[in-house]
């Protein structure tokens, strides 16, 4: 039987059926991954086909990532009040029945409803997967199924962006809707065919459960609206302070309930020790370290006018850098040395940001390939350590402390994942506007460059525009065009700069205690796996 109520037992399966759960698990994490992927790499397109506005398009991600964040915690309580059986069926129903609404396209207000429901199933099908994977591997590396879950997950994302141009023809969303339903059917026939062993069940909820759980949700989707709905409006949308106020008061009712509590869902006491914290921030850290690219190498190309149909192999490299990064991760994973791999995964990073600050106006995609395939392996690399010490921690601590540990992970690699980006795109706001004043300030009538540039321009556009005036103006707006692009290139240098300070840091920062551990020869784990290796041993009687 499982050590935790709710999950599938564990029995040794023939090679054969062993091979399908793995296939399976595969499956799962891709279609999952790929709720998020699609949406990531065509927001434009889906806000084009449906004549949204930035704003409206920022709400679609709202409505996705406030139900991904928050349901993990309340799903893993729903196995174990009900099944792994019934949360299956409910998942991949809730999935089918959110891709059918998007594939006929019924407006904005439906998109809205099947991206958040969408977000549920996301979340459920990145357990369900890890679920597929333990029941595939031998039983001395079935814990490795939470990295390759996590894994595959992230591979979807660069591998959304390399194929969203064979489907995305003439601008048209609908192939990507279709082929999200038909990867959502397949899960579901795959795990109905192939079901998880049964495991057992406990009753676990209790009636303060419901409104924590919906100050809790209140509170995630607040704060995730300011951070998306601020990057697109800027900080100083008056309505944007309401909405930060809501997130405070939602998160702070949840934690005073849950602080009072005398069997909580989220244990305030064992969050807010030095380990937990310092593994959440760990693992915040990296996703927002990771931002780098998710908007600093795709901005910058972006800015120097390449698109998704030109960036496959771009995509395609960081795919296969990223299932490096799993497989490596699994391979030198090693419960007595965990922050090992993070170390070497946040001065990866720190070395790639800084490698990166040399990209100028006549950068190529292919002068990225290195660096940032460097990072899509670091991100991965880092992030199955970090989850394997919550989880360690968390099964020692108790079976009610995986459901703390699954918030804080999912909180942190969500609302992480969108700091990040929020706030790098501040700062490269900010540069942009002080560079733009530079270089206004260099562009004038006396400098010589700009009327040997302004005359150059012109005597290529004489080809063409016989009118001289014309050709000046022409000219000037080319020159000023030109001088806007190399803005933005310098303040995406001044973002991978700052990225490599804080990785610099970072790595300083996890270093210290690592050393110390090291030099006394202890490990922080002791106690923890100690403790495993005894119930494993009290499980296999």
């Amino acid at each position: 039987m499982p050590i935790i109520p709710g999950s599938p037992a564990t029995p040794e399966h023939p090679p054969r059926r062993r091979f399908a759960y793995l296939f399976i698990g595969i499956l799962l994490a891709l279609t999952g991954g790929f709720q998020n992927g699609f949406l990531l790499a065509n927001t434009p397109a889906l806000q084009g086909s449906m004549a949204l506005t930035p704003v409206e398009g920022g709400w679609i991600s709202v409505a996705f990532y406030s139900t991904y964040a928050c349901m993990s915690m309340l799903l893993f309580r729903v196995r174990q009040e009900y099944g792994v059986q019934l949360f299956v069926r409910y998942a991949m129903a809730g999935l089918v029945g959110a891709n059918v609404l998007q594939m006929f396209e019924l407006g904005y207000e439906a998109e809205l409803f099947a991206r958040s429901i969408s977000g549920i199933a996301a979340s459920g099908l990145s357990a369900l997967s890890a679920y597929y994977f333990m029941q595939g591997l031998p039983a001395s590396a079935r814990i490795a199924g939470l990295v390759l879950s996590i894994g595959i997950v992230q591979v979807s994302f660069p591998l959304a962006r390399a194929i969203s141009p064979a489907l995305l023809v003439d601008g048209d969303v609908s192939p990507m809707f279709v082929l999200q339903f038909a990867l959502s059917l397949l899960s579901f026939a795959a795990v109905y065919l192939l079901r998880l062993p049964p495991g057992y069940r406990v009753k676990i909820f209790e009636r303060l459960d419901l409104p924590s759980f919906l100050l809790f949700m209140a509170g995630v989707t607040a704060l995730i609206a300011f951070l998306v709905q601020g990057r697109i409006q800027w900080w100083d949308t008056p309505w944007l302070g309401w909405v930060l106020a809501i997130a405070i008061v939602g998160l702070g009712g949840c934690l005073l309930i849950e602080a009072n509590r005398k069997t909580p869902m989220l244990n305030i006491r064992w969050l807010s020790s030095g380990a937990i914290l310092s593994l959440a921030i760990t693992g915040a850290g990296v996703r927002v370290l990771v931002s780098e690219q998710s908007f600093g190498a795709t901005g910058l190309l972006s800015a120097l006018g390449y698109n998704n149909d030109q960036l496959v192999p771009y995509y395609f490299i960081l795919a296969g850098a990223t299932i490096a990064g799993c497989i490596l991760s699994i391979l030198r994973l090693d419960p007595k040395d965990l922050k090992r791999p993070v170390l070497f995964a946040i001065l990866v990073i720190a070395i790639a940001a800084f490698a990166d600050i040399r990209t100028g106006v006549m950068t190529r995609p292919d002068n990225l390939y290195f660096t940032q395939a460097l990072i899509a392996f670091a991100a991965v690399f880092a992030m199955g350590p970090i989850m394997m010490e919550g989880f360690v921690r968390a099964l020692t601590a108790g079976p009610s402390y995986i459901v703390s540990f699954i918030a804080i992970f999912s909180l942190s690699q969500s609302v992480g994942g969108l700091a990040g980006v929020a706030a790098l795109s501040a700062v490269h706001t900010i540069r942009l506007k002080t560079h733009l004043i530079d270089a206004g300030a260099t562009l004038t009538a006396t400098n010589a460059q700009l009327a040997a540039a302004l005359r150059g321009a012109s005597q290529v556009l004489a080809q063409t525009i016989s009118d001289p005036a014309l050709q000046q103006t022409a000219a000037s707006a080319q020159i000023a065009r030109e001088a806007s692009r190399e803005a933005a290139v310098l303040a995406f240098n001044d973002v991978f700069f700052l990225i490599g300070l804080l990785a610099s840091i970072a790595f300083v920062a996890v270093l210290i205690p690592w050393l110390r551990h090291r030099i006394r020869g202890s490990n922080p784990l002791a106690a923890e796996l100690a403790f495993l290796e005894r119930m494993r041993g009290q499980t296999a009687k």
